[in-house]
């Protein structure tokens, strides 16, 4: 790979499986005037992983909302790319995928991009990352997350620390039937793996040929709703530019939640992982977003399959925020149900 061009690193992965933490743990271990660039692919409108990202050292953060840009988003992933590019000139791209995200149409974009920059943009890795814990739960609901373990150059196997010697073992042979050609790395912890393990790997993936497509439409696997306490959430409109400060998004009318008992400001704690506790992990596969809790504080949400982290969250716009906005993430027709389950029992609403 030429020395002067932007290597692109490719981070895929179903709900939960820890793509964000993976790609923050890299960043101390890169040199301090490396310049990374995220791209990040959110389902919803609500830009909780990009938050946390901000608090790192990533030169940058763009995101692209309400939609997986492997489908029906498809072109602003370009857009976005050759925006960081001429912006930036980063030493490196990572994009994060959202859940459903099916790497081999990302990969052929790239590829195009290889040649309409004359490999300036490059691809260098394709990445999945796997939970070890919930793999072959959510595999059998959703075909991606088959799709995400066969095309890729690496496989990092995630919260492996949660299952048994026996899980693991079967989890790996299940593995290799799907894909036993790939490296398949156990992560450590929140120390994540060595750079040089998801970097300088110069893939060959979909160097020719289009991509097979899948027939299912797989972006509809996942369904989200909003759960809100206070004035609902403004929708935003992406336009898949790196810099949101010169478009002009169209907005829907905001409204308010119905009247909550108790202080509506905050959310106690104790309520919140109550509420948290009884969610199905077989209809509910992730909920994050922001809660204002009884301490005063803004916290960053992150729940996946009854595993749950409050991150406290950093902000100079904290006066913007509800006390309560998140995105429930699940199986389609069944979600939405568990989700206003969920907000009665915080004293919120669905949008």
């Amino acid at each position: 790979m030429p020395p002067n061009n932007i290597p692109i690193t490719v981070f895929t992965g179903f709900l939960g499986a820890g793509k964000t933490s993976i790609i923050l743990s890299l960043l101390p271990r890169l040199p301090k005037d490396y310049k990374v660039v995220l791209l990040k692919n959110e389902f919803g409108d609500i830009e909780v992983d990009s938050q946390l990202a901000r608090q790192s050292s990533l030169a940058a953060v763009s995101e692209i909302l309400n939609g997986c840009m492997c489908c029906v988003l498809v072109g602003q992933m370009k857009t976005a790319l050759l925006e960081i590019r001429e912006k930036y000139r980063p030493d490196r791209i990572f994009i994060e995928c959202s859940g459903s995200a099916f790497p081999a149409t990302l990969a052929f974009q790239i590829r195009e991009l290889e040649r309409e920059t004359d490999n300036d943009l490059k691809l260098d890795a394709i990445v999945t990352v796997i939970d070890a814990e919930n793999f072959t739960g959510y595999e059998d609901t959703s075909p991606t997350a088959k799709m995400q373990a066969s095309y890729t150059d690496v496989i990092l196997i995630n919260k492996w620390e949660h299952v048994s010697e026996r899980q693991l073992d079967i989890l790996i042979d299940h593995l290799n039937t799907l894909n036993d050609t790939t490296p398949k790395v156990k992560c450590q912890g929140r120390e994540g793996v060595d750079p040089s393990i998801v970097m300088g790997l110069d893939s060959k993936l979909f160097q020719l040929g289009n991509p097979e497509v899948p027939d299912a439409p797989h972006h509809e696997e996942v369904q989200t709703v909003t759960v809100f306490r206070g004035q609902a959430p403004v929708a935003h409109v992406d336009c898949g530019h790196a810099d949101h400060s010169h478009c002009d998004h169209s907005h829907p009318p905001a409204h308010t939640s119905r009247a909550t008992e108790g202080d509506p400001t905050h959310v106690p704690r104790a309520t919140l992982v109550e509420a948290l506790s009884k969610l199905s992990k077989e209809y509910v596969w992730r909920v994050k977003g922001f809660v204002k809790l009884d301490d005063g504080f803004h916290w960053i949400l992150n729940w996946s399959f009854g595993r749950h982290e409050l991150t406290l969250l950093n902000d100079r716009h904290l006066e913007e925020l509800t006390s309560v906005r998140l995105s429930v993430m699940g199986e389609r027709g069944e979600v939405k149900r568990a989700a206003r389950k969920f907000a009665e029992m915080i004293g919120a609403d669905l949008d």
